[in-house]
């Protein structure tokens, strides 16, 4: 098996993330540069734009999640998602994903034959730039999960680190040292996955 693939193994969903990282800020951030801008999109269009949380600031967006699904969520069920959101918050950082929409735009006018593609694109760019992060981190045994509570916490977070109206949050992904690994990946039959055509 070749590194590569040894590489995207080692990327799991970790939960279990503590506040200590096995390299510094400086080369964690780095590293998440180098990740995003070394990730393909369409027509080189480099739709991606990242924010990195560290500490406090980390503390705050979980908060700021908490705070929003607090009357969003019924009282019974609030104690689980608080445990949820603590975990994420036990970590080091958060990693906040976004697309630039203004570029979007500004492609879809300049290729009209391609403008209903270009969403679709940026999608897909967001993806594989968060994967090529998460695959990075994982080589340098940091913990990590992708969470999704875009779009109910978009405005607050826009307000609270000022982020320009046109960049679109796509995911946030915490970070950490690894408390717990992953369980057992299962995988489907590569029967009903897969075909190969000559």
């Amino acid at each position: 098996m070749t590194n590569f693939i040894d590489h995207l193994k080692k990327r799991r969903s970790i939960y279990s993330i503590g506040a200590e990282l096995p390299i510094s800020e400086a080369e964690v951030e780095a590293l998440i540069k180098e990740a995003v801008k070394e990730s393909p999109s369409s027509f080189n269009s480099q739709t991606s734009r990242v924010v990195i949380l560290f500490d406090q600031a980390h503390k705050n967006l979980w908060n700021i999640v908490e705070n929003t699904l607090r009357p969003l969520t019924p009282a019974e069920n609030f104690p689980a998602t608080q445990g949820k959101l603590a975990s994420f918050a036990a970590g080091k950082g958060t990693i906040l994903f976004f697309e630039d929409t203004d570029v979007v735009k500004a492609l879809q006018e300049q290729f009209e034959l391609y403008a209903d593609n270009f969403p679709v694109w940026s999608e897909q760019a967001s993806g594989i730039a968060q994967h090529s992060v998460w695959v990075a981190l994982a080589e340098k045994k940091i913990g990590a999960s992708l969470q999704h509570y875009n779009p109910i916490i978009d405005a607050e977070v826009a307000a609270t680190w000022d982020i320009p109206a046109h960049w679109k949050l796509r995911g946030q992904m915490p970070f950490g040292n690894i408390l717990a690994e992953a369980g057992e990946k299962e995988y489907m039959d590569d029967a009903a996955r897969f075909r190969t055509i000559r």
